[in-house]
């Protein structure tokens, strides 16, 4: 019987946690409970103990002060870390990121002879210019995302705006397209009613206050900024609304302040890791507001999806990628005035609300399980053709 495992490198784990960092935690929990034991490798983080029902493995980190709650890996501090990897006999290594775990999982697969799969996430390039201010850098940076990813046996991609991204940096390989999904069931009626509920206390709203939710990372890469400005303009109408921002991140202080001026129509929860707030979060949410221009893929529209919570999308972003307004989710400008404009009418019409939440159940939802089925498949495909090829 093979006894040997897969593995799930990645900068980021519980408890930070983003949208990557879920992608890998379930990757290693799906594959687990129905294919393979499947290891997280990921920076270790002081005061947290993992209780997973796979294998974790950190090492040393040290915390990212311009990136927060980020932090950076050191895993050659610990010989032990090299020592568990060097006894484990994997049969596939795959990366979510190309920085410290990205480089640790390519050297691991090629010392042993294992295929490497590495997935691009993320748009890097806006990453390395708020934390190197510097294009010739940045240009550098690029360039060595580029030879990560040329490096792998198979790339992927979660949709195809994700992949013209990794196109644009100058990546010339093949890209195949694997899904995100989402861990969340969709709920029967009592239970939506009874999250619904719950989640009304918890915000404090009557059900005639419309409610608006982000949940994500605090930067202002994920255009936070034009929420605010909007909801500043909003306020100055007859709408009743009520802002709720779960999360963390480096501009999480500045949004506070930002937010002063519409103070009583804002909260801040901080980061939310017990599934059943947030469940109750999408339940009593009317509109989800993700306008990012950063995101490639992001999972928070597949879990509104599963609560009929429709998602507010800057027109031309990745995320919007195949939605027509008004189908599953609604389009906006990329501007203040006309985000307001569109959260005041769609405060005032829940017929369509619910209509284009339910659409989005249909198309937009997607489990991790049935993702992550078609991930065995391919890793089966990966590993056959690598024994294949020529030595």
């Amino acid at each position: 019987m093979d006894s040997s495992v897969f593995a799930q490198f990645n900068d980021t784990y519980k408890p930070i946690m983003d949208g990557v960092g879920v992608c890998a935690e379930n990757y290693a929990r799906w594959l687990t409970r129905k294919h393979r034991t499947t290891w997280i490798v990921a920076p270790k983080v002081g005061g947290y103990t993992d209780r997973e029902e796979f294998p974790v493995l950190r090492f040393p980190s040290i915390p990212l002060p311009s990136m927060k709650p980020y932090r950076i890996g050191l895993p050659w501090l610990d010989p032990h870390v090299r020592k568990n990897l060097n006894e484990t006999e994997f049969s596939l290594i795959h990366a979510h990121c190309p920085f410290v775990s990205g480089r640790l999982a390519l050297g691991i697969a090629r010392s042993r002879g294992v295929p490497f799969v590495a997935t691009f996430h993320t748009k890097y390039h806006d990453d390395f210019s708020h934390v190197l201010r510097n294009k010739r850098l940045v240009a550098r940076a690029v360039r060595g995302i580029v030879d990560f990813y040329s490096a792998a046996d198979a790339v992927w991609a979660p949709n195809n705006a994700t992949a013209l991204t990794l196109r644009g940096y100058g990546y010339t390989g093949e890209i195949e397209i694997m899904p995100n999904g989402t861990d969340l069931v969709i709920p029967d009626e009592p239970t939506y009613s009874k999250f619904r509920r719950v989640g009304a206390e918890a915000i404090g709203v009557d059900d005639d206050v419309t409610v608006f939710l982000f949940v994500g990372q605090h930067r202002w890469e994920k255009n936070v900024g034009l929420i605010i400005d909007a909801l500043i303009r909003l306020s100055r109408t007859k709408t009743r609304f009520r802002m709720v921002f779960a999360g963390e991140g480096y501009a999480a202080d500045e949004m506070r302040r930002r937010c002063r001026p519409i103070r009583d129509h804002v909260k801040f929860l901080g980061v939310v890791l017990d599934r059943d707030v947030l469940k109750s979060l999408y339940a009593r949410a009317d509109l989800f507001l993700f306008p990012s221009l950063y995101d490639n893929a992001p999972l928070v529209m597949r879990e509104a999806a599963a609560y009929s919570c429709p998602a507010v999308l800057a027109e031309g972003s990745s995320a919007a990628e195949g939605f027509p307004d008004g189908d599953a989710v609604f389009l906006t400008p990329n501007d203040p005035d006309a985000l307001a404009l569109r959260l005041e009418s769609l405060a005032c019409d829940p017929s369509l609300r619910h209509r284009v939440g339910e659409r989005a159940k249909e198309v937009i939802y997607l489990t991790w399980e049935t993702v992550v089925d078609e991930v065995s498949v391919r890793y089966a495909e990966i590993i056959a053709a690598r024994r294949r090829a020529p030595r």
